[in-house]
């Protein structure tokens, strides 16, 4: 058992007589009060996400997981084909289990968290950040530099994401996997 000092992003627990993850926590102290903590949990089972606030000291049942590195080889339809990095066993995930599917290219290195009590996968961790090159947007215009503009441009994976205005199709750029965010290009 665990208690609300415990709770961190990445956290299974047993909620509800399901498994979720923590995807994001705030401790709050108010003036008047007791303290407690609000969280964002996702379902590993259904992907549905929910809001909840634990209040301070309040225990809950962690889930113990075990990762484990694995390499993505394809995807068809709504399943994910992953091989293990040590073993060369292969498993599929359904797209709800992962992250940030849309960023995932083929050959990416991930890290997959398994329930240690019937090693079933629970979720797919995404690497920070992704290089990725951008295949499609319109041209930037000399001079526009000036402001915070941004537009849309398209990455190899298909996914579509805002970037600033100098960045050119061929350009290699780094995505924030977290929010699939611009971060910065990249020289090769």
């Amino acid at each position: 058992m665990a208690s609300t000092s415990d709770i961190r992003k990445g956290l299974c627990i047993r909620y509800n007589n399901d498994i979720y993850k923590i995807i994001e926590f705030l401790h709050v102290k108010p003036g008047k009060g007791p303290a407690f903590v609000r969280t964002k949990l996702r379902s590993v089972s259904t992907g549905k996400v929910l809001d909840n606030t634990f209040s301070a000291g309040h225990k809950i049942e962690d889930v113990r997981v075990e990762t484990r590195s694995y390499q993505f080889l394809y995807a068809v339809d709504q399943t994910y084909h992953f091989m293990n990095t040590d073993d060369y066993n292969q498993i599929e995930l359904q797209k709800d289990t992962l992250d940030s599917p849309d960023l995932l290219k083929e050959g990416e290195v991930v890290t997959i968290l398994f329930n240690t009590e019937d090693s079933m996968p629970l979720s797919v961790d995404m690497p920070a950040s992704v290089v990725l090159a951008v295949t499609y947007t319109e041209p930037g215009v000399k001079g526009n530099t000036a402001t915070n503009a941004t537009k849309p441009a398209t990455v190899e994976t298909g996914a579509e994401i805002n970037v600033p205005l100098f960045i050119n199709e061929g350009d290699k750029i780094k995505v924030d996997t977290s929010n699939s965010s611009y971060m910065e290009r990249v020289k090769e």
